[in-house]
């Protein structure tokens, strides 16, 4: 408990090129196919800013206690390798993280990491006592690539 962040991180391969990976990233509109928290709510409220994708494009959320209320702004995005977004958690808890997803290419697949840093809010510290962030955050990790991965790698989603 004595660390002021916390930085949760996991990492996939998936068998298709960057770009196509990119695009399920850095447009918010392609998220609820692969998503790990598009379930938590089934009457999600969503709304979308800003540019339609990449830096500037902007998803709000407002759901029931388990799915809060926040919102997502990509504030830089290099294609089809990096995607740093800004997340704003503001129920059931204020909490600011930067998300960042790499899509490096391995040979003819692609590896995607996607890592979560933020600050220890009181809330996160009391958590500590009972469970890390890591392994709070680090199945949903794991449970939204391989979402991405069957998005991505389905033969009629199309080249990138």
């Amino acid at each position: 408990m004595a660390d002021d962040t916390y930085t949760v991180e996991r990492a996939a391969i998936i068998d298709a090129p960057p770009a196509r990976i990119y695009g399920q990233i850095a447009d918010f509109h392609n998220w609820p196919h692969w998503s790990p928290w598009e379930d938590v709510d089934p009457e999600l409220k969503r709304s979308y800013s800003g540019a339609e994708s990449g830096t500037g494009a902007v998803y709000s959320w407002s759901g029931n206690r388990k799915a809060g209320q926040g919102r997502m702004e990509i504030v830089q995005a290099s294609e089809p390798s990096r995607v740093h977004i800004n997340l704003v958690f503001e129920k059931p808890w204020k909490a600011r993280n930067d998300t960042v997803f790499r899509i490096d290419p391995e040979g003819s697949k692609s590896r995607v990491t996607w890592s979560m840093s933020g600050r220890r809010t009181l809330a996160t510290k009391v958590m500590g006592v009972f469970t890390s962030m890591d392994k709070m955050l680090g199945p949903d990790f794991e449970k939204g690539l391989a979402r991405l991965k069957a998005t991505t790698e389905r033969p009629d989603l199309g080249a990138p």
